[in-house]
């Protein structure tokens, strides 16, 4: 396999099952897409159904045997979580990938979930901790089955956990908001899987990031950074790979975080990259998952 891994690399995903959050536009898009022209069935999970049965139909469009649906699901919404995991339960008792992709990032003023939680760590952290948590019935006795959470260059930026004040309702910091759910995606990663391994499950609980890509993401960002960003930025396509290398390398282990090869990983192709020291902090880990389980109500099956 060439060490410049792209989508070609990708191997044939027939008879796998993939769900893809956030799937009907940027990153999420062209990971599903990928998946389908790779013989995955692929659920495109999304808030938007119009949007994603528009998505659908541009994958079918890209590739003509592609087996893609459409199931609604609201992040910043436990019920709807737990609307879509009975349906994605019912539908697919065998589940070989759950690519937590979906996020919301720098909205300009403080907004709250359904559930009162500051939306980036509510959408971006604990409804991804939910729905992983009631689907994980239907991966763990799958072989290769694993969980692919995406994280971001933004896991380093003023970014620490405020137990203090999760939701943000002292004083509201966008960036410092959604350094901590991105912190949050990566030790969730570690945490599941230490758990999966020591009950010595068929699952593996991967991360991955983007680098810089030029994605709907951007909109919120301050107006001054677009230029600058907009030139150093990748496709989504290319922002993409580390994600679907994730989920498809066959030499993937699990606790793995990759992200792209080139400078400060902005760009490039995707390789097995290193993430903060803070994120291995395993007594901070293991709070931020007591205090998901309490917050979601979800408790896990290991």
């Amino acid at each position: 396999m060439s060490s410049k891994w792209t989508d070609t690399d990708v191997p044939d995903q027939s008879g796998r099952v993939a769900i893809v959050t956030g799937s009907n536009t940027g990153l999420g898009f062209d990971t599903a897409r990928v998946l389908a022209e790779h013989g995955a069935k692929v659920v495109l999970a999304v808030r938007d159904v119009e949007k994603g049965l528009a998505a659908a139909t541009r994958i079918r469009d890209a590739a003509s045997a592609a087996d893609v649906s459409v199931q609604a699901l609201d992040l910043g919404s436990l019920e709807s979580v737990r609307a879509a995991a009975a349906e994605l339960k019912a539908a697919y008792p065998r589940i070989d990938l759950l690519i937590n992709n979906a996020g919301v990032m720098y909205p300009a003023t403080r907004t709250v979930t359904e559930d009162g939680f500051e939306t980036q760590f509510g959408t971006n952290h604990l409804g991804h901790f939910a729905l992983t948590g009631l689907l994980l019935e239907n991966l763990l006795p799958v072989p290769g089955s694993r969980v692919v959470t995406v994280s971001s260059i933004g896991h380093r930026i003023i970014a620490k956990i405020h137990f203090d004040d999760l939701q943000w309702e002292k004083k509201y910091n966008r960036v410092a908001a959604y350094g901590q759910s991105k912190l949050s995606n990566l030790m969730f990663t570690y945490v599941l899987q230490r758990r999966l391994a020591a009950k010595g499950e068929n699952t593996i609980a991967v991360a991955a990031h983007p680098g810089l890509s030029d994605t709907e993401l951007m909109r919120h960002m301050p107006g001054f950074l677009v230029p600058a960003v907009s030139l150093v930025a990748q496709s989504a396509a290319k922002g993409a790979l580390p994600t679907l290398r994730a989920a498809t390398d066959p030499s993937v282990t699990g606790g793995q975080y990759y992200g792209p090869d080139g400078l400060g990983e902005a760009s490039g192709n995707p390789k097995v990259v290193g993430s903060s020291n803070q994120s291995h902090d395993v007594q901070i880990q293991e709070r931020l998952w007591s205090v998901s389980e309490q917050l979601t109500g979800v408790t896990y099956p290991i």
